[in-house]
């Protein structure tokens, strides 16, 4: 019997699609917020924005190992 905390080796077609939106929010606002690290000037902001920048690339690096 597998775990909740394994993911399946078979992924069904919804599954796919949901984990497809989760990389692509996690894309998107990485992107978005590295681009407004460059254009602000305030030291704290652009350190919010690069952490918020690198969690969301870690959210889109997981989605990615799940369907390996």
């Amino acid at each position: 019997m597998q775990s909740y905390e394994e993911v399946p080796t078979i992924i069904s077609g919804k599954d796919l699609d949901y984990l497809s939106d989760i990389y692509n929010w996690n894309f998107n606002a990485c992107k978005l917020s590295n681009h407004f690290e460059k254009e602000v000037q305030d030291d704290e902001v652009k350190a919010l924005l690069t952490k918020v920048s690198d969690m969301h690339k870690e959210h889109a690096k997981a989605v990615l190992n799940i369907l390996r």
